[in-house]
C-alpha cells in the first residue's frame, strides 16, 4: 500500500503526540473522526504503525550517560555473529545494536549512571561478549539533538 498525503500527516502527528484522541488526530489532519480511525487501523494493520511506546527521561531515571561502544569481532563466521548477537540482547543497559559497514563490526548504545557504572557493565557484561577481538567506547558529552520521529 502506498501511502498518502493524509496517510503521511496522521503518522507525523502520531510520532509526536502518541497518545493523542482520534477525535484532535482527526481535527489535526482534517478527516471525519470515522475516516481518520479506519486509516490508523490501516496504518497498524499494515506494519507502518509498529507500536506505541512511552519515551522515559534517562536522566530522572539515573541514566543520564550514554556510551557508544566499537565492537570488532574476531571473526565473520555466521556462528560468530549469531552468538554474539544473542549474548548482547540480553544486556539490559544496551539500548541499540547495529550491525555495521566500515571499521568496526557491530555499534551499541549503552545507557549507564556513569563512568564508574560503566566500567561495572564493561567487566561483567561487554568484556565477556562471545567473539569480541577489540572494543572502544566513547562517552557522549551532550546530546545535542535527538529525535525519534521518522522523515514522513
Amino acid at each position: 500500500m502506498a501511502l498518502d498525503q493524509t496517510d503521511r500527516r496522521i503518522l507525523k502527528v502520531l510520532q509526536r503526540k502518541g497518545r493523542i484522541s482520534n477525535a484532535d488526530l482527526s481535527e489535526a489532519v482534517n478527516l471525519s473522526p470515522s475516516a481518520c480511525h479506519r486509516r490508523v487501523q490501516r496504518l497498524e494493520v499494515d506494519g507502518y504503525i509498529r507500536d506505541y511506546v512511552a519515551l522515559l527521561d534517562a536522566r530522572k531515571l539515573g541514566v543520564p550517560t550514554t556510551v557508544f561502544v566499537e565492537i570488532t569481532l574476531s571473526g565473520q563466521a555466521d556462528e560468530v555473529l549469531d552468538a554474539f548477537e544473542r549474548a548482547v540482547s540480553r544486556i539490559p543497559d544496551v539500548l541499540e545494536c547495529h550491525l555495521m559497514a566500515g571499521t568496526a563490526d557491530y555499534l551499541l548504545k549503552v545507557v549507564t549512571e556513569n563512568t564508574e557504572d560503566f566500567a561495572r557493565i564493561h567487566r561483567q557484561h561487554l568484556a565477556r561478549l562471545p567473539g569480541v577481538a577489540q572494543m572502544q567506547s566513547s562517552f557522549a558529552l551532550r546530546t545535542v539533538f535527538k529525535t525519534t520521529a521518522l522523515p514522513v
